[in-house]
């Protein structure tokens, strides 16, 4: 299931299957039945439609959020995340099967792909309201960078998709919240408190089974978040941070602050 979603090149397909796998998966389980898992060999990189265009992130174009092709722009970037979120969740299923975890871990991915299955249809509800699609303008190449880099490494893969990129969410959806306020687009606004509520969520999963393997292997959480940050992730963590969010969602700020791109004091 987890391959026939990554495999699915078209955005409303892609997570109309993945809602429709993630039903058969909890309808099982309502059953008192749990689905084989099984082994599957994921692609190194997901189906993509033809638009959008990837870029290289420095020549994405830059818009202002204030004005309608800025809030377009917002929208379209926010739909692209959602869309690699989608396949994320299920290439951590399928990548690592070979990896013994307990059931629930299955039930947290599979629950997480199926939110962000609806909150893509939810953006691009959002962007078709303000006269646009998602394949309208260019977006980052660079999304899939973390799963290929992390693409042999489960504790690492959890350090920097959730830990770090999803928590970068809560970092930034209010403000994001803000701009669509501030226009009255309160469909925008009503769609984004969803998608915030729920990344909660998403980074608690990824904490949670971080922590489960730092146990099983005997290594201490932080000291090992620190390392593999270092290892994967390309530059430092930038705040503001959401440090309410982020400790709902079971990260410490001594997690992430000795991460941090702090300001240079002055001479």
């Amino acid at each position: 299931m987890a391959v026939e979603v990554l495999s699915c090149a078209e955005g409303r397909e892609k997570c109309a299957l993945s809602r429709r796998h993630a039903a058969t998966w909890f309808a099982a389980r309502a059953s008192g039945e749990t689905l084989e898992i099984g082994t599957a060999s994921p692609p190194d990189f997901p189906a993509r439609p033809d638009k959008p265009e990837l870029l290289d992130p420095r020549d994405v174009p830059h818009r202002k959020p204030g004005s309608p092709k800025g809030r377009q722009a917002l929208l379209h970037a926010v739909a692209h995340i959602e869309l690699n979120a989608v396949d994320l969740h299920w290439d951590i299923i399928a990548r690592f099967a070979h990896v013994k975890m307990p059931v629930g871990f299955y039930d947290d991915w599979v629950k997480a792909a199926d939110e962000e299955s609806k909150h893509f249809n939810l953006i691009c509800d959002c962007l078709e309201a303000n006269d646009s699609f998602y394949g309208a303008l260019p977006a980052h190449a660079g999304m899939w960078r973390a799963a290929s880099d992390t693409a042999t490494d489960l504790m690492g893969r959890l350090a920097v998709v959730p830990m770090v990129l999803e928590a970068r969410g809560l970092d930034v959806t209010p403000g994001m919240i803000k701009v669509f306020r501030n226009a009255k687009d309160l469909g925008t606004v009503e769609a984004m408190n969803v998608i915030y509520g729920e990344e909660v969520g998403h980074v608690a999963y990824g904490s949670k089974w971080f922590h489960f393997l730092c146990g099983r292997h005997e290594l201490d959480p932080k000291d090992q978040f620190h390392a593999l940050v270092r290892q994967y992730f390309h530059g430092a963590l930038k705040p503001p941070f959401n440090e309410e969010k982020r400790a709902e969602a079971g990260l410490p700020p001594d997690f992430y602050w000795p991460l941090a791109d702090r300001p240079k004091p002055s001479p």
